[in-house]
Formats: C-alpha cells, structure tokens, sequence
C-alpha cells in the first residue's frame, strides 16, 4: 500500500471512529461509506504506471517508458498541470503569443494543431519533426518528465488551481469522458479523488511533487485563481519568463482573445469537436471541455460534509504548500 492511501484511510477511519462514537465531524455514514468502496474499486480503463494513472486505449507503459529519453530542445515550452486546472486556457494563451497570424486575425489555428500532448500522441506525430519552439502541454507529475527536462533544459509553466475548483470540474468532466469509468454520484467521486485513483492520480502528490524539486527545473509557477483576477499581470509574466516582447497592443488582444467566455464560443479553441470525433471517448449530450472556468463554483456542488471530508483529508499537507489559492471569487489573493 502506498503511503499516501495509508493516511487517507487513516482520515476515512477517523470519520468512522467519530460517527460512531460522537459524530463530531458532522460527516453522513453513506458519505464515509461511498469514500472508502471508491478506494478499493478500480477503473477498468486506467492503468497505474509509478504511481499515476492512464487511459489504457491511449497510451502504453513502453511509451511512458521511453518518455525517459524524449528528446527535449533549450527553446522546448511545456505547459505542466493536473486535469481540470486552466490546461486548455492557458494553451490559448501560449497560442496567442507565439503565432502571430492567430492573434492577428490573419491565421487560423486549432487547439489540436498548435501544442501537442506529450504522454498523448493521438495524432501520431513524429515529435522530432516539429520545428522549434515547440509547445507541449502534459499532465505528467515531475517525476515522469523526459530526463533533459528535469535537468533544466527548455522552460515549464506549471499552472496550479484549488483542489475543490478542480474536483467539481473533474466530476463534471467525468461524465463526459467515457474512460473516467461510468458515470458516478458525487460521494463516490470525491472518495476516488481524495485517494488519487483518477486520471492522472493525487492532486496532492502531483502539486507537491512538481513544488519540492522546482530547483530541478526552468521554471515558472502560476494559479488558475491569479490568472482569473488578473490576467493581464499573467500574461506579462508568462511573455517574461518566455523572454517574448509583446507591444501594449498585442498584450491588449491576447488578454481580450484569451477571455474563457470568448474561447468557450470558439469552436477553433474549445475542442468540442473532438466529442463527435471521438465517440468512443466522449460523451457530446453530457457536456463539453469547458464549463465555467471560475472561481469558488465547489460551494454550489459539494455538500457540507463533502467539504468536511475533504479538508480533514488535504488540509495538512496542503498548508506546506507555497502557494495560495482562493477558494471564492470574491476572496483576494
């Protein structure tokens, strides 16, 4: 057993010891109950590779295998997350600062064609074909990264966003893409999150893992919550740390293309075509990839013993953490 479902199920006993005993924590049976059968259910389109989880159809372990030596460029630009963490927000904005064509109106660019998967090569491209920079964007947790990556070669943005923002936003996507098993309640879905058995495994132990070996990487670290209340300060940052010289203008449109409303209408950006041309993988009548990219829409989705679990779960380790987040829109940063 590894050592983080240990004090997870540490926590899950507690809630049993206390609802017992004095029900202090305020926390259903059926809630405890729903989280402790998800740690112990597979997904039978998942395989766990080190410690992480991927979809079976899509990649293999001798793919992942190899990713060892993948070759990695000094102009190399990987966009890092965990799912459901602004990835597809911030590759528009990537997009719109390296192709000039796409943020001048002039050229059109989709989301498939212009930053490619690394873990998911669905258009079975020859990655020593594209011509530099090149853009990446992975869900891999540091460990896992090409060996030149974690030797400070090409230059990784890592975007972070509160677990309970990502939760929801997980759930929700769960029911529109069919490998994240059948479609669930929300009591078991949070249990499967809180013991990282979804794709990509822990919250936790990704954020952390990328957090504490920062120094092995070129670097830049933002939240989805910084970027959501002001974007035009992340923008900067991100043209900084690329060493990209936007004038005000072309700052001005990235910021104005870039807004969620605008890409969640663009059928270029939103990559809901991919629902109905992949039916085998997605669901179109559940759903799309974006949602309401906000801030604080947990508070409308998790039930108050959801939180409590949650929090007695996360809370302590995310405190060690050297970032923070805002858990409502209205909260400063």
């Amino acid at each position: 057993m590894q050592a983080r479902t240990v004090v997870q199920y540490y926590h899950i006993t507690y809630f049993f010891l206390c609802y017992h005993n004095k029900g202090k924590t305020g926390v259903p049976f059926c809630t405890v109950v729903s989280a402790v059968l998800a740690m112990e259910s597979p997904n039978p389109h998942l395989f766990e590779y080190k410690g992480s989880y991927f979809v079976k159809d899509l990649v293999t372990p001798e793919y992942l295998d190899s990713l060892e030596d993948f070759e990695i460029r000094d102009s190399d630009v990987y966009l890092i997350t965990y799912p459901k963490s602004g990835t597809m927000w911030t590759r528009n904005i990537l997009s719109l600062i390296y192709y000039e064509g796409y943020q001048n109106g002039t050229e059109t660019i989709t989301s498939t064609n212009d930053i490619q998967s690394v873990e998911y090569n669905m258009l079975k491209l020859n990655y020593l074909n594209i011509i530099s920079p090149r853009l990446f964007f992975s869900h891999l947790p540091y460990n896992l990264v090409p060996k030149g990556l974690r030797s400070g070669r090409g230059k990784v943005i890592y975007v972070a966003r509160n677990p309970k923002d990502v939760l929801v936003s997980y759930y929700h996507f769960s029911k529109v893409f069919l490998k994240m098993g059948e479609a669930e309640e929300l009591d078991t879905f949070v249990g499967k999150f809180l013991a990282g058995k979804v794709l990509a495994g822990s919250w936790l132990d990704h954020v952390e893992g990328w957090s504490t070996h920062r120094d092995d990487f070129n670097i830049l670290f933002l939240t989805f919550e910084e970027m959501k209340k002001d974007l035009r300060s992340s923008v900067l940052k991100i043209c900084n740390f690329l060493g990209k010289r936007l004038n005000e203008k072309e700052v001005d449109d990235v910021i104005a293309k870039a807004a969620f409303h605008k890409m969640k209408m663009d059928p270029t950006r939103n990559v809901d075509f991919c629902l109905e041309h992949y039916p085998e993988l997605f669901n179109s009548r559940k759903g799309g990839f974006l949602r309401k990219g906000t801030i604080g829409d947990w508070k409308n989705t998790m039930t108050v013993a959801q939180n409590e679990l949650f929090d007695s779960t996360m809370k302590e380790r995310m405190e060690k953490l050297p970032f923070k987040f805002c858990w409502d829109i209205k909260d400063k940063l």
